[in-house]
């Protein structure tokens, strides 16, 4: 075990390894490095009072197939491997998931090209129970969707990540009984003492031998308090959700999705049956002037600024004019989002949807304003930073936690 003795004034704790961010992600490599190394004391720190707050606690609850990632890339691998490992994760230890499978229908021909490229790239990530399927195979299955043309991905789910965040945290708190989880403290800085770090928070510091940082849409900001030299930016974008009321219900069975537009980072309105039984529609895809604003109106001056001081916000939004207009307009027009809906559900009416929940994603945003990047992971002497982890991180979280657990075992030289 790796021992800690200083003898530093206000400190509360000592810690070999200290991660910063309690969203699945973190949780995730919070157990698999007590896994690995069960002697280390291993401390967890979260801003808010409860885990899984933020991206994990507010997407969509879909367990992604892989289908849609590059192929090699670490998004594709890690997908595949993460979701195979989370569904045998759920059944284990009793979370509430569903794989359901899922349609990605094309509602016209100008869809069928991109279509038939996801479908390719599902054989090239071996996805499993994946086909394509005819129009009547899709009423069959969907019997409210009207497509020409459609795949079917049988390894696709829906799980209930909050309650997955949890039990990866409580597992790993079993493994180490002096490892702890913190909540309602934010990190507000690091500072190297020596061969040690000081994770100083609001309410106190904490030394430890090194550090992860799985930061989410904070990661950019504590990369920089860390001294990582990064020209990219953590930008925002909110995703608004309407419902279907309880009478609509029986209109999706499974997930829906369209064919996504290859020029947007973005997977496109789609219709999600989730473990409560709620069927949501969503999301859109806004820019938000506040990194934590679930609101259509919430404001941060400092993530505003933040933002529209970079050119590579203005470079995305200069590339995607139209699309973001579009977006906007739904964001504030119940009916212009219903007809987005009714391309796949042509029979959808108004008092089929009400209005429900927002969540917020973190794409880091490059200077050309490129916002398809791979998940991103980087590493000091004595410290790793995930960078970029947009979708489909949450399925894929299991993996990119024994990504970060190799790492740390490489360069921090853990036995």
């Amino acid at each position: 075990m790796l021992f800690l003795q200083l003898n530093l004034k206000a400190v509360k704790a000592n810690f070999d390894i200290t991660i910063v961010g309690g969203g699945i992600v973190g949780a995730a490599t919070f157990y698999k490095l007590q896994r690995r190394f069960p002697n280390l004391k291993i401390l967890l720190i979260e801003k808010e009072n409860k885990l899984a707050d933020h991206q994990t606690g507010n997407n969509s609850g879909v367990i992604h197939s892989g289908i849609y990632y590059k192929p090699g890339s670490l998004k594709a691998i890690n997908c595949v491997n993460g979701r195979r490992e989370l569904v045998q994760f759920a059944k284990d230890h009793n979370i509430r998931h569903d794989v359901c499978g899922k349609l990605i229908v094309a509602a016209d021909q100008s869809e069928l090209a991109n279509l038939e490229k996801i479908y390719q790239s599902g054989i090239n990530n071996g996805i499993e129970g994946m086909r394509r399927v005819s129009p009547a195979e899709i009423r069959e299955i969907e019997p409210h969707v009207k497509g020409i043309d459609a795949v079917h991905v049988g390894c696709t789910g829906i799980i209930d990540f909050r309650r997955s965040t949890e039990v990866m945290t409580e597992l790993g708190l079993g493994i180490q009984n002096q490892s702890a989880v913190h909540l309602g403290e934010e990190v507000i800085g690091f500072e190297r003492d020596g061969e040690y770090t000081r994770v100083k928070t609001q309410k106190a510091s904490y030394i430890t031998k090194y550090l992860v940082v799985c930061g989410g849409l904070q990661a950019d900001r504590l990369a920089k308090k860390d001294g990582i030299p990064l020209k990219e930016k953590v930008v925002g974008f909110r995703g608004d959700y309407y419902d279907l009321a309880e009478h609509a219900k029986h209109k999706v069975k499974h997930l829906i999705y369209p064919v996504p537009n290859p020029e947007f980072p973005f997977l496109g309105v789609h219709f999600t049956r989730m473990v409560d039984g709620s069927i949501e529609c969503g999301p859109n895809a806004v820019f938000t002037f506040k990194r934590e604003g679930y609101g259509k109106t919430d404001f941060s001056l400092k993530d505003t600024i933040d933002a529209l001081s970079y050119i590579g916000t203005w470079r995305l939004f200069m590339g995607n004019m139209k699309y973001g207009i579009d977006e906007y307009r739904r964001a504030f027009s119940k009916r212009l989002f219903l007809k987005t809906l009714q391309r796949l559900i042509p029979d959808l009416t108004m008092d089929d949807i009400v209005p429900g929940r927002a969540g917020v994603r973190a794409l880091l945003l490059r200077e050309d304003g490129d916002t398809r990047d791979d998940f991103r992971i980087e590493y000091t002497d004595r410290s790793i930073h995930v960078l970029n982890a947009p979708s489909p991180a949450a399925t894929a979280s299991l993996a990119i936690g024994d990504n970060v657990v190799d790492m740390a075992e490489k360069h921090f030289g853990l036995i």
